[in-house]
């Protein structure tokens, strides 16, 4: 180890650049990282958030919210049973509201309406505010982010095309459901909306968009046979299910696919380029008596030293990006995903540093000696 840190300290302009070039690999990958987690929570934010062990979703939706509607009794029935410990109702739509207060300016937001039982696990906890009363069936709790457009606690919310109107009595952080800041309400004022004209619950009885389980040995396939036109998912399900989460995933990651690829090419070849320039410095090693297995070791060595601090400056540089992204960029950066995609990389840095410094073992120390730099 005491060659290779030697040898950085030597020659700090070239292992400065190579370490540059690492460190901006890494942020891209960091950034890259984020924004993809950002938007994925966006997406499925407010099912990942649900502590359910299992869903019950329609017959034929492929674990699709929007594709499902079953039965409230199925939850009533349920609790208790087939290893069930807690049932919970679960409704979804997506509304247009008014904020009653500023009416005059006309501002109108995209939301979606979330209908759940006060005090069951589905319903959300509150940073600010009180929790939905079960008596107080026009009470309602709305994300934070609908808070920074002008909502408050004790406003009045306005749903267009009915006559319903709601009262804020707390807020909710990080619970988004398709790109879209939530509202959650009591199941039966949610039931009242979503299925106002004639018909639209097709025929089932207290008709919900899924119904959430809560237990550690939950049998599914019980639940499956005694209830027609059901069919379970689990929670991992339920949120690749969500609206162009997977196609959003499956875009992100063959995206970061590709950019380890090509930073294990650019690392490699760097590397490669380099050792090749030291041919006559391994020649003269060779010559002394040093081993090849010494000389790959030092190469690989000062490789992980370089990578490893230049990743950890990759790590610090996103952060420091992140303070200045516009507040509406959809930005996550998950501490365990950059320990990952960290880990990711030094060992990439590493494998193309143990392919060039097979080089090493080709090097006939008195051709290297004699040749003309």
């Amino acid at each position: 180890m005491f060659l290779p840190i030697k040898e950085m300290k030597h020659s700090k302009t070239r292992f400065a650049m190579i370490g540059a070039i690492i460190m901006l690999i890494a942020w891209l990958v960091f950034i890259l990282s984020g924004l993809g987690n950002g938007l994925s929570t966006l997406a499925a934010a407010t099912m990942k958030n649900i502590d359910g062990d299992l869903f019950i979703y329609e017959e034929g939706s492929e674990a699709a919210i929007m594709k499902t509607k079953v039965s409230g009794t199925i939850a009533d029935d349920v609790e208790g049973k087939f290893g069930v410990k807690q049932a919970a109702k679960f409704g979804q739509s997506t509304i247009i509201i008014q904020n009653e207060a500023t009416s005059g300016e006309k501002v109108k937001n995209d939301v979606t309406f979330i209908g759940v039982e006060p005090g069951k696990f589905i319903e959300p906890k509150v940073v600010e505010g009180q929790q939905l009363d079960q008596n107080d069936p026009f009470s309602v709790l709305i994300d934070e982010s609908l808070h920074k457009k002008g909502y408050e606690i004790g406003d009045t919310i306005v749903v267009t095309s009915s006559d319903i109107k709601l009262k804020i009595v707390g807020f909710t952080t990080g619970e988004t459901f398709n790109h879209l800041s939530t509202v959650f309400v009591n199941i039966a004022t949610w039931q009242s909306y979503a299925f106002a004209a004639p018909g639209s619950d097709n025929g089932l009885e207290n008709p919900l968009t899924m119904i959430a389980l809560q237990g550690k040995s939950i049998e599914a396939d019980q639940i499956a046979k005694n209830y027609n036109l059901i069919e379970t998912f689990t929670k991992s399900e339920a949120v690749m299910g969500m609206p162009g989460y997977k196609e959003e995933s499956a875009t992100i990651y063959m995206m970061l696919a590709f950019l380890f690829a090509i930073s294990a090419v650019i690392i490699a070849v760097f590397f490669y380029v380099f050792i090749l320039q030291k041919t006559q410095q391994f020649g003269v090693m060779k010559a002394i008596g040093a081993s090849n297995r010494f000389i790959k070791n030092s190469i690989i060595s000062q490789v992980f030293v370089l990578s490893f601090m230049s990743i950890i400056a990759g790590i610090a540089l996103t952060y420091l990006t992140a303070l200045v992204f516009p507040e509406g960029m959809p930005f996550n950066l998950d501490f365990k995903m950059v320990l990952i995609y960290g880990v990711i990389l030094l060992i990439v840095s590493v494998l193309g540093s143990i392919i060039s410094a097979r080089q090493v073992t080709k090097i006939d120390p008195l051709t290297a000696i004699g040749r003309v730099e």
